[in-house]
């Protein structure tokens, strides 16, 4: 161990494994040295972990403190990159330079876009479950304690009392502790008049405890007509911490789903390389990191290598992979004076090129701004349950103080008593718990429904969304298509054999690293064709490949590559534009310069493709086909679909531009694909479908994910979608409902004329009825017919 650490005082450290206090100089379970630093442990088997995956540990470091020493020099803090912003999850329009809470809600905010060196800050994440875990260990026991009081037959006098501060002991550090972030969140929105859900949450779990905590401690502050037959008064610890844990288990879902998120656009940025060969002037060569990378510098792209940033090639030719931007499987063909863009991976050529745009000016940077910004969109049904909150939390509360007001004046003796007990009712009847469960409850089941059916669901918004869509737009590579080109034509000229001829494409394709070659040499393998061996292979590129093959002379590539060896295709060029008439890719095979055949080569239909068209087709669904693909291509699989509005050859910005003008139509938008290049528009689209054989950056941008990639399963989606938006209404209902009636009665609407009046008991039991009602009604879902 380095003399630094020796000099190093002992001030405790943190174990970056659990997080608990360590002295270095008493580490039980040692130190372990990482990139330079020393890392100390609590025990033996937290050194086990880290020595495993000390990456996974130092990201997942979210409390602040130090945890290690470093033995070199510390460097220069690295300075916050200019423009970088943080938003509210709850509300996007708050957005500032610096993190920190909410002012509006209290929520903590997040970074608008992430970067690839910025690991996920998930401490709020693992807050709420820590707090959710220890309230529902508590709340179980208490709840258990609190229901036996209603078992007939019992004698509980003999216990009561200390059953009721058993449930003291229970409640308090579950609403103390466990749920002071609702009530820190439910004093910010009264303080800035902006009233919501956590209004809600706190204004109920605070009547709740605090009733339970005055009629623990000091019963006689109650009537007589308060006090059951042993002396005592009703406590409602069960409720309040009930509604805390409850809550919590929603944040905890919430929290997930925006780590995703986060992730999705990490993934997108870990697309580009983290070096660049830059080229000086005197052509001397030398790895730079990105960040040192400007326009106007010249840069090497060696044979395999990412490209590092936008720009113009100026020497050599190479064939450039960019699936990842156009969902092509072929890779392009580039030379002097033509584009290239970050994160596409070159052939086997050597490029020269001249940076035009670095950073978030690339294309790759426009498509994780394009995803962040659409991402950040509020789910409807949140904002329709807080325009309810907004008018409901100040109704409740001048109903609680009229009731208060009119008991005590007007009521009878002890009026004073009277009036507490029945503002009290008024809240407890009020707590927001049905209001709360409505959405997130019909939300857990219709996911869990959906899983059933192979459809995912990633938030609420997409579930009420998609019952509206009247406009799906596909992808053709992968979503329509089986996204693996296959060999599907075999034609011999005049007096040739086809086996021999695909035995000779296949014996040079086999050195080959094209897509389409790799097709070929598959197709032969499916015939038990074995390869011969080859002499002087070569390739041209953007044209194909020649070779010798036994003593035969080996062409095989496009009509130029024929042309440039004087090879006549007119035996077959009336197959062959029959062939790309239909979409397929054609190859041309000739032997010692003879035409000896066309392979033709295509991305087949899913099997279940045309059924799932003609069935989206029939439910009144405008289909409209946006691919990168070539026109001819994609405007023969529309055909052969019945899809008469194509959209071709469009890079990703593009296809989220091309989504943007049909909402700007004033068409509900669902965008389905497969590809990275699909991100934005999926992420633009009002509902952004998934196939789960596709990438994870498609996946985790879009709304809903189709897991077998069936389209038909988008059917299922929009008929659970309906099911699942008429049970939150049905459910908001119920909540409102329970409430009109509910509250009226505690304040004492039928003392006058019938002497009635409900207790805080009867209130409680109200408010769980609601709750009960609320999950039965989503719980219908599970059995919902689809």
């Amino acid at each position: 161990m380095s003399a630094a650490v020796d000099e190093v005082s002992p001030q405790p450290v943190r174990d970056p494994v659990c997080g608990m206090s360590v002295n270095p100089a008493q580490a039980r379970g040692g130190s372990f040295t990482h990139e330079g630093v020393t890392h100390f442990f609590c025990g033996p088997k937290c050194r086990e972990r880290f020595a495993a995956e000390p990456e996974k540990y130092l990201q997942m470091e979210a409390i602040p403190g130090p945890s290690a020493i470093p033995l070199a020099p510390p460097q220069a803090p690295s300075v916050a990159p200019v423009g970088v912003f943080y938003v509210c999850p709850m509300d996007p329009e708050v957005r500032q330079s610096t993190p920190g809470a909410c002012p509006k809600c209290g929520m903590a905010l997040e970074r608008e876009i992430s970067s690839v060196d910025a690991a996920p800050d998930n401490t709020e994440l693992r807050d709420m479950s820590r707090r959710f875990w220890v309230a529902a260990a508590l709340s179980t026991p208490l709840f258990l304690i609190a229901m036996s009081e209603m078992l007939p037959g019992l004698d509980h006098s003999a216990t009561q009392h200390w059953r009721g501060y058993l449930q003291f002991a229970l409640a308090t550090p579950v609403c103390a502790w466990a749920g002071l972030p609702f009530l820190q969140r439910a004093l910010r929105s009264v303080r800035t008049l902006q009233l919501n859900m956590f209004t809600l949450i706190g204004l109920g779990v605070t009547a709740a405890y605090a009733y339970s905590v005055v009629a623990l401690f000091a019963p006689g502050a109650f009537p007589p007509s308060s006090h059951d037959m042993h002396g005592g008064v009703a406590l409602y610890f069960e409720a309040a911490a009930v509604i805390v844990t409850f809550v919590l288990l929603g944040q905890v879902l919430e929290l997930r789903a925006r780590a995703q998120t986060g992730a999705a656009l990490r993934k997108l940025l870990e697309l580009a390389p983290k070096t660049a060969c830059r080229v000086a002037a005197n052509g001397q060569e030398q790895d730079v990191a990105l960040e040192a990378v400007r326009v106007g510098d010249r840069l090497r792209i060696r044979p395999g290598e990412k490209v590092p940033a936008d720009g113009i090639v100026l020497e050599g030719t190479s064939r450039v992979d960019e699936a990842m931007l156009t969902g092509e499987a072929n890779p392009v063909a580039k030379s002097v004076g033509e584009r290239v863009s970050c994160a596409t991976v070159n052939g086997t050529g050597s490029l020269l090129i001249e940076v035009e745009h670095v950073g978030t000016e690339t294309l790759l940077g426009r498509i994780v701004t394009l995803v962040a910004e659409a991402q950040r969109s509020r789910a409807p049904i949140q904002r329709l349950v807080d325009r309810v909150s907004s008018y409901f939390v100040p109704a409740v509360l001048a109903i609680s103080v009229l009731t208060f007001v009119l008991w005590a004046t007007l009521g009878p003796e002890p009026r004073l008593a009277h009036a507490l007990v029945n503002a009290v009712a008024v809240l407890i009847i009020a707590c927001p718990c049905a209001l709360g469960l409505a959405t997130p409850m019909s939300i857990l089941v219709a996911s869990g429904r959906g899983a059933e059916l192979g459809v995912l669901f990633k938030n609420a918004e997409a579930i009420e969304r998609l019952q509206h869509v009247d406009t799906l737009v596909v992808d053709k590579t992968g979503t329509l298509t089986e996204g693996k080109p296959k060999l599907t034509t075999l034609l011999s000229a005049p007096g040739g054999e086809e086996h021999a001829l695909l035995r000779y494409a296949a014996s040079l394709e086999a050195h080959s690293e094209h897509p389409l070659a790799k097709a070929i040499v598959a197709a032969a393998k499916e015939r038990q064709l074995e390869p011969a061996a080859v002499l002087g292979f070569a390739s041209v590129t953007g044209q194909g490949v020649s070779g010798v093959v036994g003593e035969q002379r080996i062409l095989i590539g496009n009509r130029a590559l024929l042309a440039a060896h004087r090879v006549s295709a007119d035996a077959l060029n009336a197959q062959a534009d029959a062939l790309q008439a239909r979409g397929q890719t054609v190859v041309f095979v000739s032997v010692n310069e003879q035409l000896a055949g066309v392979l033709a080569i295509s991305d087949p239909l899913k099997a279940s493709t045309a059924a799932a068209i003609a069935e989206l087709r029939s439910a009144g669904l405008r289909i409209v086909m946006l691919t990168g693909d070539a026109r001819a291509t994609a405007q023969a699989v529309a055909e052969q679909l019945g899809i008469t509005e194509v959209i071709s050859e469009v890079l990703p910005d593009q296809k989220a531009r091309a989504v943007e003008r049909l909402q700007q139509a004033g068409r509900v938008v669902a965008m389905a694909g497969d590809g990275i290049n699909d991100a934005p528009a999926l992420a633009r689209a009002d509902v952004g479908i998934a196939m789960g054989t596709g990438t994870d950056i498609a996946i985790e941008s879009a709304g809903v994910t189709l897991v077998r990639g069936d389209l038909r399963g988008i059917a299922r989606a929009r008929a659970l979608s309906r099911l699942t938006l008429a049970n939150i209404r049905q459910n908001l209902g119920f909540a409102c409902l329970y409430n009109s009636v509910g509250v009226p009665l505690a304040a004492g609407a039928l003392y006058p004329a019938f002497g009635i009046s409900l207790s805080p008991m009867f209130a409680a039991a109200a408010m769980s009825l609601s709750s009960v009602s609320v999950i039965a009604n989503a719980l219908r879902l599970k059995r919902a017919a689809l």
